[in-house]
């Protein structure tokens, strides 16, 4: 099973929506709260160079916000992604 992170805010829809899917799939991830822990925002920012959230990471791969995510899903390449078979 993959490493997976997400940082997110609590009242962020697309936020919501990632870990849905996420949940679908039956993955575990860590969650990072930008709104409860705000140096995470700093953190995030500095490794992802982008200021919204949801930011998804897969292992060590940046699959960016959860347009990112979904795109991944529909192109049935998520499946690799999260080492589902």
């Amino acid at each position: 099973m993959p490493d997976i992170q997400i940082y997110t805010s609590t009242i962020c829809p697309y936020c919501i929506m990632a870990k849905r899917l996420l949940d679908k799939k039956g993955v575990r991830y860590i969650e990072m709260n930008v709104d409860e822990k705000p140096e995470l925002r700093l953190e995030m920012m500095q490794r992802t160079k982008r200021r919204t959230v949801p930011q998804i990471y897969i292992d060590n791969y940046h699959v960016g916000g959860y347009d990112d995510l979904y795109a991944l899903e529909r192109e049935k390449k998520l499946d690799n992604l999260l080492k589902i078979q």
